[in-house]
């Protein structure tokens, strides 16, 4: 079964810092958006499996996000915590058209 996904438009790539996480509502989940250092926008599930900690206020470095609650380190690629910790958030495809940021949902 192929179910086709929703592009929703979020906002604006100029809105969206470099490295700085931010929170949006689609469709009524949570997603915690970033702009990597190398121009790549990543969409993930916005709260961390362990602990909900609100993973776009986490600090990123190159392709992970750590929790600001309890320092999990979260794949911004594949939602997956890394080792020793357990647990993943969903990803979600992100593109860009005419500067601005679409989610598919």
């Amino acid at each position: 079964m192929n179910i086709t996904k929703e592009k929703v438009h979020v906002m604006p790539l100029e809105e969206l810092p470099v490295l700085i996480g931010k929170e949006v509502q689609i469709n009524n989940e949570s997603i915690a958006l970033f702009r990597l250092s190398n121009g790549e926008v990543r969409a993930i599930g916005s709260r961390c499996p362990h602990t909900n900690g609100p993973l776009a206020e986490g600090i990123v470095s190159g392709e992970f996000v750590y929790c600001p609650l309890q320092d999990w380190k979260v794949s911004l690629i594949t939602g997956v915590v890394q080792p020793p910790d357990e647990g993943a958030v969903p990803t979600y495809d992100v593109s860009i058209k005419n500067g601005e940021i679409y989610v598919s949902v």
